[in-house]
This record gives C-alpha cells, sequence and structure tokens, in this order.
C-alpha cells in the first residue's frame, strides 16, 4: 500500500520545460520586475516527437519516476530569442518507468490519477504558460542562460514558478531545458504529506518532486 500511495508527478505535470539545469522551487509570488507586456514573436510549434517530459518523487522508503506527453505547445521567438511560450501536458499519459510487474505499475498510476493526487478525470491537463524570461549573466556554454517565469497550473490551481533553463534557438529550431522542483501541497495534493499528517511516519510521500523538461519547437 505505501508503495502505491507514491506521487509519481508532473507532471506538467508542469509542466514546461529532462530539463537538465539547476532544480528551482515554486515561488508564492512574483516582483514587478518579472511581470512582461505580452511576448511577441513568431510562433514556433512544438515537436512532440522530439519532446519529453519526465518526473521523479520521493518518499521516506523510497523513489519513483516515469514521464508524461506533451500534448502540444510553442515558443515564441523574436530576433533569435525565446520571448514566450505555452504548453499543454496530457495527465491521462503518465506512466512509471521503474516498476516492471503490470499489476503494482497498474495500481500506482491508477492511484496517481485518482483524486489523492491528480484527479485525472476531471483535469485531463496540465499547463505552462511563460510570463517573462531574463538573461543568466555570464552563463557557460550548455549551462542554464535563462531564468524563466511562468504560470503552471495543476488540478485547476494556477501557481507562479522560476527556474533556471538552458535555451537555444538555430536555424530555425528552439530548445529548451530544465528542472524544476514542485512542491505538490500548492496544488492540493496533500495525501501522504507531513506537513498535513503529524503522525504518518515512514508512510510519509515528500511534498517536493522534479519534473524535467527537454522540449524542441520548430519553424
Amino acid at each position: 500500500m505505501k508503495k502505491t500511495a507514491i506521487l509519481a508527478s508532473l507532471a506538467a505535470a508542469f509542466m514546461f520545460s529532462a530539463f537538465t539545469g539547476n532544480t528551482s522551487t515554486i515561488s508564492t509570488s512574483t516582483t514587478a520586475t518579472e511581470v512582461a507586456t505580452p511576448a511577441k514573436g513568431k510562433a514556433f510549434k512544438l515537436d512532440v516527437t522530439k519532446s519529453e517530459v519526465k518526473w521523479h518523487a520521493k518518499k521516506v522508503t523510497g523513489e519513483h519516476m516515469g514521464t508524461i506527453n506533451v500534448a502540444n505547445g510553442q515558443l515564441l521567438v523574436a530576433k533569435n530569442k525565446v520571448t514566450g511560450g505555452t504548453f499543454t501536458i496530457d495527465m491521462n499519459s503518465i506512466a512509471c518507468t521503474d516498476i516492471k510487474d503490470a499489476e503494482y505499475n497498474g495500481k500506482l498510476i491508477g492511484h496517481l490519477k485518482s483524486d489523492d493526487f491528480f484527479s485525472v478525470e476531471k483535469h485531463p491537463t496540465a499547463t505552462f504558460k511563460i510570463t517573462s524570461l531574463k538573461p543568466i549573466a555570464k552563463a557557460a556554454a550548455g549551462q542554464p542562460n535563462t531564468t524563466v517565469t511562468g504560470d503552471l497550473t495543476i488540478k485547476g490551481i494556477t501557481k507562479p514558478v522560476t527556474f533556471p533553463a538552458t535555451i537555444t534557438v538555430k536555424g530555425g529550431v528552439a530548445t529548451a531545458k530544465a528542472d524544476v522542483t514542485v512542491d505538490r501541497t500548492k496544488y492540493d495534493i496533500r495525501y501522504a504529506s507531513k506537513s498535513f499528517f503529524d503522525t504518518i511516519g515512514d508512510k510519509a510521500i515528500y511534498d517536493d518532486f522534479k519534473v524535467s523538461f527537454n522540449v524542441t519547437a520548430k519553424q
């Protein structure tokens, strides 16, 4: 029972951006300098065949990991720089990659889709919308070069998130990679959370989970 209770997600679920940069936590507010005017630029359509989202969640007695699909999205590009973007995550696609037993795997996924976690029947998608991007000064090649801020919506609840990402635009192709740490309790996912159930002991599931994005968009 403890195993089936593990929090999977995302997912993104997620939702944005194997982001391979540093992890970050959800912020509860954004500063005035982070609020930008509506982004302008040419829409680069997300290539779902070359984009992936992974999740990694931990509990006191173990961990689970898996994938979730980006249904659609776009990055806005102007003068070879990403200026905005939106993404939709298919919560029904959530999968676990570390459990090989089919029955156990199915029980975990079913639990993750239930009202204990992501209420997928009621909320089949999660979304992420970029609200601002700020270059990271003197970023080394291959390392996070942009601080991204945006609105992440899970279970119909929207919260701002900020994280470092590696973004490139070259030859009509835009890519974005990052690791994002999400506090599930901000989205009313409290199951087995020690923040709400003091006496749960080793059955506790950690509030934070990591979402890793690696997305590609083309003209």
